[in-house]
């Protein structure tokens, strides 16, 4: 039988680095891995000594929460430059969030109009919403649901009050669908930014302070206390302290399920060095903290990291350039700096870089949303994602990114790492000069039976 494609290289699988080897795509799907000579195929590329990993599952985007459905086009059209064939992405949609199954189908729509990666999705609920809205959402195959204990917007992005919570959380019970939190306490962070803007603070240095931890693992401790009460999947989307994962576990370590999420940019980013230079281009909410680095490390070492994501956020620049720090929106762009970041800083703290890039980018957020062992591994019968990085160092210019943003963060930082080919479904999709499929070619993706806890 002659294959489709077979791509030649290092193959990162789940048992280990595979050198000179080659894995066999038909249909979509890997249907043969090996070393040698590859078998005959109708389209075949040799990476030479690069690595093969699979394609990256980014847990948390929000590709429309800026320019509606439509921002989809140019979300995964950066996603597929970056290594990331598929997004899970956020509920909070410009003008009105994913809460009913009608909007479910208007984003399944413009994933088939738009998207050039696979694209899962979030749910949510809003104020006062019945729970029997719930389950025709999971049956019609999002992966996970979100919500806020602290409200940036009544309409789109709302804070959903204690006794509601503990409904979803009751009415999740007896699924493996986890219920998601921005996890930051209302009344703290309020009285905070007051004080703050009070005594004429309005630099990147106040925003921590005026978010600090105890906002954040307040909200924690009583999110992850109504998830045991009703026994259902706790997550938090973005823990920034390393208390953060250690409470999570305390309560994993108590029967309960619960979990936690890292994003890039807290691995990258300290406001007491950085600071001075980013401004408002490192906000993000939960603010990335000072002095956290190393021991957020530690806790995905420790295993107490669910995952790490971008968190990517589709705001233009201008939405940064406030007089006040307070004023300038949350966020930073990040689907096509979250492989190489996440590479470069595993690789420049001596470890196993490969391996541990594919745990936390493929392997774990594919298992987390129920899309293993369809995605997340280069293994036989799994779809056939794949991004191929080269050795080839790159200085990160967001003026060539391809998400119509064209700023970042990560602008002028150096990467060990460059995404050189993507491939979805088995097609090839970014060359690493251009994206070379169309919109439309990635496709909705429902969960699956996979779950974190199994």
């Amino acid at each position: 039988m002659t294959l489709d494609l077979t791509v030649s290289g290092t193959l990162i699988l789940p048992e280990g680095r595979l050198e000179n080897a080659w894995l066999g795509i038909s249909g979509g799907k890997i249907v043969s891995i090996g070393t040698g000579p590859a078998p005959d195929a109708t389209e075949s590329y040799d990476a030479g000594s690069d690595l093969i990993i699979p394609g990256v599952v980014d847990g948390q985007t929000h590709a429309t929460s800026y320019g509606g459905l439509p921002g989809l086009r140019s979300t995964t059209r950066s996603a597929i430059a970056g290594g990331v064939t598929t997004i899970v992405d956020m509920p909070y949609d410009n003008p009105a969030p994913l809460n009913t199954v009608a909007r479910l189908e208007d984003k399944v729509a413009a994933i088939r109009e738009h998207a050039h990666a696979n694209v899962a999705l979030y749910g949510t609920i809003m104020p006062g919403q019945s729970t029997t809205d719930i389950q025709p959402l999971i049956d019609n195959g999002v992966v996970a649901f979100k919500i806020s204990t602290f409200e940036s917007s009544p309409t789109r992005f709302p804070r959903i009050a204690s006794e509601q919570i503990l409904a979803t959380f009751n009415a999740l019970a007896e699924t493996t669908i986890p219920l998601g939190v921005h996890n930051e306490d209302q009344e703290i962070v309020r009285a905070h930014i007051a004080a703050a803007k009070a005594a004429g603070r309005d630099g990147i240095a106040a925003h921590s302070e005026s978010r600090p931890p105890a906002a954040e693992l307040a909200a924690t401790a009583q999110f992850l206390e109504l998830g045991a009460a009703a026994h259902a999947h706790a997550h938090i989307v973005h823990l920034t302290t390393a208390r953060g994962f250690q409470l999570v576990d305390n309560y994993l370590a108590d029967g309960f399920r619960a979990t936690g999420e890292l994003c890039v940019h807290y691995l990258w980013f300290d406001p007491d060095k950085d600071g001075a230079e980013l401004g408002a281009k490192m906000k993000v909410n939960p603010p990335i903290r000072p002095g956290q680095i190393d021991a957020l490390w530690e806790e995905i070492l420790a295993g107490r990291v669910a995952f790490v994501s971008s968190d990517h956020s589709s705001w233009p620049v201008d939405n940064k350039l406030t007089p006040s720090i307070f004023d300038a929106g949350a966020g930073v762009p990040g689907l096509e700096t979250l492989l190489p970041a996440f590479y470069t800083a595993a690789d420049n703290r001596g470890l196993d870089a490969a391996a541990i890039t594919v745990e936390q980018l493929c392997e774990r957020p594919a298992k987390f949303f129920g899309l293993w062992p369809n995605k997340g591994a280069l293994r036989i019968g799994a779809d056939g994602d794949l991004a191929i990085l080269s050795y080839v160092p790159q200085v990160w210019d967001s003026s060539r990114a391809h998400d119509e943003l064209n700023w970042s963060p990560f602008d002028g930082r150096e990467f060990n790492v460059t995404v050189t080919r993507t491939y979805l479904g088995g097609n090839l999709a970014w060359d690493g000069s251009k994206v070379v499929n169309q919109p439309g070619s990635g496709r909705y993706v429902q969960r699956g039976q996979s779950h974190w806890f199994e």
